[in-house]
C-alpha cells in the first residue's frame, strides 16, 4: 500500500494528508539536495487533491447579537465595537484590519483604503455603523486615551488605526483574540474563528441580493471563482429553509 492509500486508510482528513505527503517529498528532496541519499522516492507522490470547502458564515441575528453586545466607553471597548464591526461591514481579512494606517481611513467619505495579498490596493465603502464606530474610537475617550504618553516604541505604531492596550499597533493574533473573546462572550466562540465575519458579510450581501462582480471587488479576490463559493452557500441556505416551509417541499 502507497503512502498516500495508507494515510486516507487511517480515516486522515484530505487536507492533513496532503501536508504529511508535501512533507514527506520536501524531505526526501533535501535528502538528495544534500546528498545524503542517492535517490528522491517521493518525487513520484503525487499529493491527493483537497475539496474546497465552503466558507462558514453564521446568521444575521448571530452577527447583530454579537455587535450589539459591544457596549462599554472604555477605550479596549470603543476599538473592540469598531474594529468588529469594520471586520463585517467591509469584509476585510483579520491582517488588513490590523495593518489600517490612519491615512487609510477617509471618515467624511466613508472610506477605507485596505492592502491585501500581494500589497494590491482597494478602496471599500464603509457603512454607517463602521463609520460611527470608528468616529467613536477615534473620539478623545478611544484611541487617544490609549496613546502612549513616552511616545510610540515603533515608527508604524504611531499610524495604526487599531492599538493595543500598551500603545502598540494591535498584531493580527491580539485582533483575532479580540473577536474570540468578544464572540465567547455571547455564545459563539464555538462557531468563530479567522474570517468568519468575512464569509458572513458576503454571504449576506448576496442573499440580499448584491451582485457577485461587486461582492469580488469588495473582498479582493483576484478570481470570480473564489467569490462563487459564497453563492453554493447561499444556495444552500435556501434549499434548506425551501424543504423546511414549503409544504410540497417537507421531507417524511
Amino acid at each position: 500500500m502507497g503512502l498516500v492509500h495508507h494515510l486516507q486508510a487511517t480515516g486522515l482528513a484530505p487536507a492533513t494528508v496532503k501536508r504529511v505527503v508535501v512533507a514527506v517529498r520536501s524531505l526526501h528532496r533535501f535528502l538528495q539536495a544534500e546528498g545524503i541519499a542517492t535517490t528522491d522516492p517521493g518525487a513520484d507522490v503525487e499529493a491527493p487533491r483537497v475539496p474546497a470547502g465552503l466558507p462558514k458564515a453564521i446568521p444575521e441575528a448571530d452577527v447583530a447579537r454579537l455587535l450589539d453586545s459591544i457596549g462599554g466607553d472604555r477605550p479596549v471597548d470603543r476599538r473592540d465595537r469598531a474594529a468588529l464591526e469594520v471586520l463585517y461591514g467591509t469584509g476585510l481579512r483579520i491582517a488588513e484590519l490590523v495593518g489600517l494606517s490612519l491615512a487609510d481611513v477617509d471618515l467624511d467619505g466613508s472610506l477605507l483604503r485596505a492592502f491585501g495579498k500581494g500589497r494590491k490596493e482597494r478602496i471599500v465603502p464603509l457603512g454607517t455603523m463602521a463609520r460611527r464606530a470608528l468616529e467613536s474610537w477615534f473620539d478623545t475617550g478611544g484611541r487617544p486615551a490609549l496613546v502612549p504618553r513616552r511616545g510610540f516604541a515603533r515608527r508604524g505604531d504611531a499610524e495604526a488605526v487599531f492599538l493595543n492596550q500598551r500603545g502598540g499597533r494591535l498584531t493580527r493574533q491580539g485582533a483575532w483574540l479580540v473577536v474570540k473573546a468578544r464572540a465567547d462572550a455571547v455564545g459563539l466562540a464555538a462557531v468563530m474563528w479567522p474570517h468568519v465575519l468575512r464569509h458572513s458579510c458576503a454571504t449576506h450581501m448576496l442573499e440580499r441580493g448584491a451582485d457577485i462582480r461587486s461582492v469580488q471587488e469588495l473582498l479582493g479576490h483576484a478570481s470570480i471563482s473564489t467569490t462563487q463559493l459564497y453563492t453554493k452557500v447561499s444556495g444552500e441556505r435556501l434549499r434548506s429553509v425551501y424543504e423546511a416551509a414549503h409544504p410540497r417541499a417537507v421531507r417524511r
